[in-house]
């Protein structure tokens, strides 16, 4: 393909065979760039301050705990999962995706997330069908985001016995699930989102952005379901894999 005397190696379009798909990949990209430059000082001169003041208060207190005191394993794991959120923000000032990069196996990234987060009270799993495939890096980090989205709300919100993460890996589509036997959520909520809050509502608009369908099902005490659908020609490296 030529434009204006140039040679252009784009090698995969999308459903409207109007932008190379690595093209609208290559703008997000610098438009993203351009927006975490503008926030990253502002990030490291608050919030990373806070969170390494933080740490260094909570190892301060377990220092002086006994050994053998059962609350202070617990300690020692909020500590760690401070240290990963810390690290998260690192990653993100210095313009990087997350998860960390050459952490290509979603599906161990979200047991990672998983053990972090889960309680005696819920019982855990990610479940994956078909060949792992590495995904494209702009389309990862925002399957990441919206999953880990998802899976953070139903432990947090959802009172749930059961939580699960689904990876399938199919012949025409990527797909991502997340679902709870918990206490469902509003309608109105699963609609339009929380007010004030941005999290359903950014799960959707990263959804949209990334040519993606994003459903949520719920229904009130019969849990919830929030399921991100892919093609392949998008998902998997602009189509070339």
């Amino acid at each position: 393909m030529r434009l204006d005397g140039l040679s252009l190696p784009f090698r995969s379009f999308s459903l409207f065979g109007l932008w190379p798909v690595t093209w609208e990949m290559q703008i997000r990209h610098e438009e993203r760039q351009a927006e975490r430059e503008r926030i990253a000082q502002d990030l490291h001169d608050t919030v990373l301050q806070d969170f390494y003041s933080v740490s260094l208060q909570l190892q301060t207190v377990l220092d002086q705990l006994p050994a053998n005191l059962p609350s202070k394993l617990r300690l020692f794991r909020i500590l760690e999962i401070l240290g990963g959120i810390t690290e998260g923000v690192r990653r993100a000032l210095r313009g990087l995706p997350s998860p960390p990069a050459g952490s290509d196996d979603l599906p161990q990234e979200f047991s990672r997330i998983g053990q972090q987060l889960s309680t005696e009270r819920t019982d855990f799993r990610v479940i994956t069908s078909g060949s792992i495939r590495q995904l494209h890096p702009l389309v990862r980090e925002d399957v990441y985001r919206i999953g880990r989205e998802a899976l953070v709300n139903a432990f947090r919100h959802a009172q749930a016995a059961h939580i699960e993460v689904d990876f399938e890996y199919g012949a025409r589509r990527f797909r991502l699930v997340v679902r709870d036997d918990g206490c469902g959520i509003d309608p109105e909520v699963a609609h339009g989102g929380r007010e004030g809050h941005l999290g359903l509502r950014g799960m959707r608009e990263r959804a949209e952005r990334l040519g993606a369908k994003l459903q949520v099902r719920s229904r009130a005490g019969a849990g919830t379901e929030i399921e991100l659908l892919l093609p392949n020609h998008i998902a998997f490296d602009g189509g070339n894999k």
